[in-house]
């Protein structure tokens, strides 16, 4: 499976969340404490927004303990609203085109997990991709696959709504292929103003998924780093640092929204 981060608040410099904290998402490439795999070598992927409407992307197969420009990027990108990924491939291709996070037009999207038996389920699945959308598909990873199908099902109209009736059409696809193996879905979107993060899965084993609880969580990774701007909010598949007290989980089976500084969580079903 995969890392991945998530961050929303005045703009700061990537690297603070990144490269810099004592379990930072460069660590986690390579030492993954809350994961099946400790290893997400397979590739990582930044998203960023700044003064243009859709966001800039950087995608790399190397892995991230290993590539030489993403320390010095992140250093020198400011951002109100960004993205990290760090991957371990579940049975597709290691290429950057597979490299999360996916952005098409002003939407980002990156995922923890995977379609069980991916393989059996390809064809079907894409066919139900909007004929308009299907030429945009650029890799051949399920998560890839997902995010297309939640366009098709109205993410720019209603988010929650689309997650929510992508994951209840895939689940019906592999009961219907008697695929017993889950779905794990941890996961977010984002349009650059919300984000939308979802913590399930088939069996209600979700794969681990927080936030930071107060904008101080930034400052006690370390004393010389500044707080969280007032607002701020990081949501991560597993904390930065080692002091549980600055995270809170988010429940099995719920989607957290990120807006204008504020969260909310709700229950997340299938539809």
């Amino acid at each position: 499976m995969c890392r991945w981060l998530a961050y929303s608040g005045a703009p700061i410099a990537m690297s603070d969340l990144l490269t810099n904290p004592e379990h930072s998402m460069i660590d986690q490439s390579r030492h993954a404490l809350q994961n099946i795999e400790t290893t997400n070598g397979d590739g990582f992927g930044i998203g960023w927004y700044g003064a243009q409407k859709n966001p800039g992307v950087y995608h790399s197969t190397q892995p991230a303990w290993n590539d030489v420009n993403i320390r010095s990027l992140a250093a020198h990108i400011n951002s109100g609203l960004f993205l990290s990924h760090v991957r371990a491939a579940t049975g597709t291709s290691v290429q950057s085109t597979n490299c999360h996070p996916f952005c098409f037009e002003n939407w980002l999207f990156q995922h923890n997990g995977s379609i069980p038996e991916f393989a059996k389920l390809k064809r079907q699945l894409q066919f139900d991709v909007a004929p308009e959308l299907f030429p945009s598909i650029a890799g051949s990873s399920d998560s890839e696959t997902l995010f297309f199908l939640a366009l098709s099902f109205g993410l720019r109209e209603d988010a929650p709504a689309a997650l929510a009736r992508t994951i209840g059409h895939v689940e019906r696809a592999r009961q219907a292929a008697g695929i017993e193996l889950p779905i794990c879905f941890s996961a977010c979107a984002t349009d650059g103003t919300s984000i939308w993060a979802v913590r399930y899965s088939s069996h209600r084993q979700s794969r681990t998924l927080y936030h930071s609880k107060h904008p101080h969580s930034l400052r006690e990774l370390h004393d010389s780093y500044e707080p969280l701007p007032e607002g701020a909010v990081i949501v991560v598949s597993e904390p930065l640092d080692f002091m549980s007290e600055d995270w809170a989980e988010i429940p099995e089976s719920s989607l957290l929204c990120v807006r204008d500084g504020t969260t909310s969580i709700g229950d997340f079903m299938p539809l």
